[in-house]
């Protein structure tokens, strides 16, 4: 379903109880940040936080930070359903001879609902016109005590291509330095960085605006590792089943979402020295060291008369992002599998924070199979940070993290199923020698055949007859014993 904006998704999850709403005062420097890290670990509710010290505004945060909101927030039952949904989506087998296939029709309207609609007049997120800003008036976090201060941590970073025009939208971290100036955390293999580069190259001030708080859709959208050429809102609506609505912002051509809270408009000049950024603590659990990135000057801000302040805390997982990386593996997947066939299921631990570690099931089928598909995965997009690849036979689910850790204990010897890749890595990685470069790991954890160079016999797993587990499920039922 679409929410209509984040004061709907709001509704939708006190009605199925999911949201605490706190009434006490709470600080935005630390305390909010160890309250969702200990709710978060519990796998507790959404918090609106309706009186914080020193802002007007109320925080929502950890909206996401489940399975079951993740789930909520982007319309369906369980994440497979949208990586369903696009596997039939691109089958385009689906439309031969459409006009006989009255069951593809649906599929041709839906193609209508991921186009965005750019609105005449002004959108609800410009209620309120600041052209003074200060963002001192948000209640933006102080999250760890290491923080080089307060950072806006669920930005919707707008920019446009310069040459074609497209508009691109990321998520970027943006400290605050004072009241209408943040940093512009642009990592090097990042869109937005590429964009900067473009204009670097043409001089003068680049149109930058930023949304906070809209349908989490859009703010999921914001994350997904798209190809270039797929514009993150028509992915929102194409997740929201309808149209994102878009809005002109107020002081630059740049369109922004119009249902959203807050709008926060500016530019970043590219000849202006880059400044230094950080350290912040991370969603890898650690806090990642202080750079020099650009600057973002904010020359206005817009807002609904009712806002409410979106924002996430990340550190040591499980943490709510956690879950909208686990959005990104499940709606994925069935790409992933038209593009590699043999690949039957595919996961990334909660604590391999993303990308540090990838577990891959496969039908093998060729001598060498697991390694082939360890440098094909390095060479997919986001993919290429990926520290660890282990591949499994097709009979263990990568979901089953001890029985995988079983196949890795007995199934290979060092030197012939230990892949050793270089590569770029993930800036945020601070365990290689250089940033942004180092060495991969890969491990085949498969079954080895003789022409792999194992020459001995391969054991059987130890399995119960099917028969047998069929007595005991029955005879033995009224002792809970499944």
């Amino acid at each position: 379903m679409a929410y209509k904006d984040l004061h709907d998704f709001i509704k939708h999850l006190e009605e199925r109880e999911l949201l605490k709403r706190i009434y006490t005062e709470v600080n935005s420097e630390l305390e909010i940040t160890e309250i969702t890290d200990r709710i978060s670990k519990k796998r507790g509710p959404a918090l609106l936080f309706e009186n914080v010290k020193g802002s007007s505004y109320p925080v929502l945060i950890n909206a996401m930070g489940t399975y079951e909101r993740m789930s909520m927030a982007l319309g369906v039952e369980k994440l497979d359903d949208i990586g369903n949904d696009i596997e039939e989506f691109i089958d385009m087998s689906n439309y031969l001879g459409i006009m006989k296939k009255v069951k593809s029709l649906p599929r041709l309207a839906r193609m209508a609902t991921v186009f965005p609609l750019k609105m005449p007049s002004k959108g609800a997120c410009q209620e309120v016109i600041e052209n003074d800003p200060d963002l001192s008036t948000l209640p933006i976090l102080k999250c760890w005590p290491e923080d080089a201060g307060r950072f806006i941590t669920l930005p919707l970073i707008i920019t446009k291509d310069p040459e074609s025009g497209i508009q691109n939208m990321g998520m970027y971290r943006l400290q605050v330095f004072d009241k209408n100036t943040t940093g512009m955390h642009w990592h090097l293999h990042k869109d937005g960085r590429e964009i900067y580069e473009k204009y670097k190259i043409l001089g003068g001030k680049m149109p930058v605006s930023v949304a906070l708080g809209c349908d989490p859709a859009i703010t999921y959208s914001a994350t997904a590792p798209l190809p270039k050429m797929i514009d993150e809102m028509m992915f929102a609506g194409f997740l929201r089943k309808s149209p994102v609505k878009l809005v002109k912002s107020i002081t630059n051509d740049i369109y922004v979402p119009a249902d959203a809270e807050f709008i926060i408009e500016g530019y970043v000049d590219v000849n202006e020295e880059l400044r230094l950024e950080g350290p912040f603590g991370d969603h890898t659990g650690y806090y990642s060291l202080a750079d020099y990135y650009p600057v973002f000057h904010v020359t206005c801000i817009t807002h609904k008369k009712n806002a409410i302040y979106p924002t996430t805390v990340v550190g040591k997982p499980p943490m709510e992002d956690c879950y909208m990386g686990k959005a990104t593996e499940r709606i994925f997947l069935p790409l992933l599998k038209m593009q590699y066939p043999e690949i039957i299921d595919i996961s990334f631990p909660l604590e391999g924070v993303f990308h540090n570690c990838v577990i891959v099931s496969i039908k093998k089928r060729y001598p060498g199979h697991a390694k082939k598909i360890m440098n094909s995965l390095w060479g997919i997009g986001q993919m290429m940070y990926t520290k660890m690849i282990i591949v499994v036979d097709e009979n263990v689910s990568p979901k089953d993290v001890s029985t995988v850790a079983w196949k890795v204990f007995n199934n290979i010897d060092a030197k012939r199923d230990v892949v050793i890749s270089e590569g770029p890595l993930d800036a945020l990685d601070h365990a290689s020698n250089l940033p942004h470069y180092g060495y991969r790991m890969g491990i085949d954890a498969t079954k080895k055949w003789p022409n792999e160079g194992h020459t001995r016999e391969w054991p059987n797993d130890i399995e119960m007859t099917k028969d047998i587990k069929e007595l005991v499920t029955r005879r033995w039922s009224e002792y809970d014993i499944e």
